[in-house]
């Protein structure tokens, strides 16, 4: 399977989803005009990959989403959810700025709600 890749852009996250290693990071802000054709491309990846049954982690290291952003990535995360309750390997790691109060606590509602491991890193 090929790589996903994107570069950061002042509204939208930078992307690198590396298959052979199971890694899939996701960085920046999102505030895309269109969340869902920016989610999309990048669901249909995570949905191609688990469908052969690989391991994999999602690094997260957002530092702002606006409401479309957090529901696409909400959306992401619940397939990677269902992926786990099936007996799929997945984790997530949640970095966030120390400072950043709203961000943590995104990070630990998350955790709270999700069966799959959900690790909190700050920096």
């Amino acid at each position: 399977m090929k790589p996903l890749k994107t570069d950061a852009t002042e509204n939208t996250l930078r992307i690198a989803f590396d298959a052979e290693k199971g890694v899939l990071e996701m960085e920046g802000v999102s505030y895309p005009e269109n969340a869902m054709d920016f989610f999309n491309p990048l669901d249909t990846w995570l949905r191609n990959y688990i469908s052969e049954g690989r391991a994999v982690t999602l690094n997260l290291k957002v530092g702002y989403l606006n409401s479309s952003s957090t529901k696409c990535l909400l959306d992401f995360i619940q397939t990677l959810e269902e992926y786990h309750e099936k007996g799929g390997k997945a984790n997530i790691v949640w970095y966030y700025e120390k400072d950043d109060e709203d961000i943590q606590e995104m990070g630990e509602d998350l955790a709270e709600d999700l069966t799959l491991p959900v690790e909190l890193i700050p920096y």
